[in-house]
């Protein structure tokens, strides 16, 4: 398949390399970046460009992936193509694009992505929804080309999973953060809790959360969560945040 890349992020850096690794040919890559536009099209043996005027008709599908508050102004700019629009993002419904393109979809791959690490494409959950029982077995295909976890979600249902995502990968990242900004301040290294966050991640890979929770809370052990407090005093954010954790684990543990 031929496919055009609007966007030259995350998102579009590593879903490029799958489809073009898969066979497919990635005939241009469009960022308001020069730079980062021929960054990626290097790789991926594509066209650069900057101009939405330089889009070319000559592809089979383009791929949005860019900001949610300007996904609506790019499918606004493609539609004139007359080719199937479809968009990367959790959060953002259909119907967006549905407001220029009776062909949209959305190609939404559940995972955290970063320039500098490698993601195997083959266990990510790709979510397609589509317009039309026909650009929904071409995404399903094409998708099916790049993961072995292929899944049909409709917007409202992308939305429950795009906030359940964040709290499984956003706040859990910044409780590490709090973790090393502690352990930093009494000259403790991080790699200390590696293993330790390894093995919770793990755990969860083989059972239900709520069945291998641990820590104070959970046994309800006032003494520790007391002295942990403790330690927290004077800083009122950090101090809030082991609170409502805390009461919402001993909650769990009730019921």
């Amino acid at each position: 398949m031929q496919i055009t890349l609007i966007g030259s992020g995350n998102v579009a850096t590593h879903l490029g390399a799958a489809l073009k690794n898969a066979g497919h040919q990635i005939v241009q890559v469009y960022s308001r970046n020069a730079g980062h536009a021929a960054l990626l099209a290097y790789h991926l043996k594509a066209e650069a460009i900057s101009n939405l005027n330089d889009i070319s008709s000559n592809t089979d599908l383009f791929i949005i992936s860019v900001k949610d508050d300007v996904i609506a102004d790019m499918a606004s700019l493609l539609a004139i193509h007359q080719k199937p629009i479809v968009h990367t993002s959790g959060a953002t419904p259909l119907a967006v694009l549905q407001q220029y393109t009776a062909e949209a979809g959305v190609f939404y791959p559940l995972q955290t992505f970063s320039r500098t690490k490698e993601v195997n494409l083959k266990t990510v959950p790709l979510c397609i929804e589509a317009t039309s029982e026909g650009l929904d077995g071409i995404l399903q295909q094409l998708a099916s080309t790049i993961s072995n976890n292929v899944y049909s979600v409709n917007s409202e249902q992308r939305k429950i999973l795009h906030l359940a995502a964040v709290f499984a990968c956003n706040f859990p990242n910044y409780l590490y953060r709090a973790s090393q900004q502690l352990l930093a301040q009494h000259q403790l290294d991080f790699n200390m809790l590696r293993p330790l966050i390894s093995e919770t991640a793990d755990k969860v890979q083989q059972h239900l959360p709520a069945e291998v929770q641990t820590g104070p809370a959970i046994r309800n052990d006032e003494k520790t969560m007391t002295a942990h407090l403790a330690l927290l005093s004077g800083n009122d954010e950090l101090t809030a945040i082991y609170n409502l954790l805390s009461q919402a684990i001993i909650k769990m543990g009730k019921a």
